[in-house]
This record gives C-alpha cells, structure tokens and sequence, in this order.
C-alpha cells in the first residue's frame, strides 16, 4: 500500500474538521477523493502533506510514518502537492519555475525537463515569460510539470479543473490519461465529480470530515444517488 491515512483529525484553530478520516491509495492507482463544499477534501490534503498538521491520526508512506514531518521533508519522501489556483513563482519565467523543481536523482522516472515540455509543449513556447503572466490554464500545466519533475512516488492534485474553461479541462483529462499509463500514483479532489470519476480506479465520498462511502469509480459513475448527493451537473 503506497499511501494509508488512518484515523486522522485535524483542526483549524477550534474548529474540528477531519473527524477521523481514513483512506487508502495503492501503487498505480489513480483515487478520486469527493464530497460537497467544506467536506474536507483540502484540509485531508494538506494534512497528508503537513500543511495543515493532524493533531491525532496516523499517516504512512509504504509503511513510513511520516505524520508530523515539516512539508519539505514529506517532499522528499516522495509526495508532490499540486495546490488549487495560482501557485507559480510569478516573477521567474516557465522554465525558471520548471528548473527549481529538477530533482538531482541517478533514477529520473523518464521525468526529464526535456520531456515535460515535450508533454506540455505550451510550456515550451511560454518558456520566458513570467509565470505571472500566464493564464488560469497554463499555470495548472506549468504546476503538473513542476510536480512530475520532482520524481513523484504519488501525485495529489487539488480541484485541479477550477476555473479552466472546457477545452483546458479536456487537454487536462489527457494528461490524466498519460499518468495512469505511466503508472503514477494519484490521489485527486474534484467538484467536477464525473470528471474525476472518468480516470480513478476507486472513490472515497466524505463529509463532514469522514469517509461515508467508498466504491470502484465505475460504481459511483452509475449510482444517481451518489450523483445527486455530489450535485453532479457538470458534464465529464
């Protein structure tokens, strides 16, 4: 089991937001992680990397305990945070960006910068100018290339389709397509629900901070009750 999160609650300030959520992402797997607005699913992906540290709970990479650990020291464990929204280092160029997050490693997973932009190959006619200059799409692919440069062990993406328009989301899916051949773990958080559904293996549904239901992706793209709990109405 690549990544296990047991029993994990994690506060913000008083308020008592993971409740004891537990879920398990395998090697290769890609797991999709739903529920509505202000059900957890960020907060349970800043607790896995430290962001947002659970105060009780156990967190494992391959039977690692990496609960507790500062943020940069789970990164070199080998997990790789793709936040939700703005994140580049807007005064540095694309290729700037990309350079910070090569990872000096004998085993390169094929990830190399020649090989993101040939993936990306926006990136490679964007690759001077500055990150802040970019649209709302171009950073999440400049994101992705940075999070594949660092030689992830298990990719989390986080609402990566907010605010894109269709066509982005649908170059997004495809990408999506290329690390599940690749083989690349992914744990994802989506409100596009159907979207998520259409690359992941399996599905947790939380809230409430709890895992209320879980399921093969292909059981909860057929089951209207999940739909109308998750207010599907956004099309894949």
């Amino acid at each position: 089991m690549t990544l296990s999160v047991q029993d994990v609650h994690t506060y913000y300030g008083r308020s008592h937001v993971l409740q004891g959520i537990s879920l398990d992402v395998a090697d290769g797997e890609t797991v999709a992680l739903l529920g509505r607005n202000g059900a957890g699913k960020t907060t349970t992906m800043r607790s896995i990397v430290g962001l947002t540290p659970a105060r009780r709970g156990r967190i494992t990479l391959d039977g690692t305990d990496i609960t507790g650990l500062t943020t940069h020291r789970i990164a070199r464990h080998g997990i790789a945070f793709v936040p939700s929204g703005r994140r580049a280092y807007a005064s540095l160029t694309v290729r700037q960006n990309l350079a910070l997050s090569i990872r000096r490693s004998s085993d390169s997973g094929g990830w190399t910068l020649d090989r993101v932009l040939e993936t990306f190959p926006k990136l490679q006619q964007l690759s001077d100018r500055r990150a802040g200059h970019l649209s709302g799409g171009e950073q999440q692919m400049l994101k992705l290339g940075r999070a594949l440069l660092s030689v992830p062990r298990i990719l989390l993406l986080d609402e990566p389709t907010e605010g894109l328009s269709p066509a982005i989301v649908s170059d997004l899916g495809r990408w999506l397509g290329i690390l599940k051949e690749e083989k690349i773990t992914v744990l994802i958080t989506e409100q596009n629900a159907l979207f998520a559904l259409k690359y992941a293996d399996r599905g947790y549904i939380i809230e409430k901070g709890l895992v209320r239901h879980e399921a093969p992706a292909s059981e909860l793209r057929e089951s209207t009750e999940i739909q109308r709990y998750l207010g599907v109405a956004a099309s894949a």
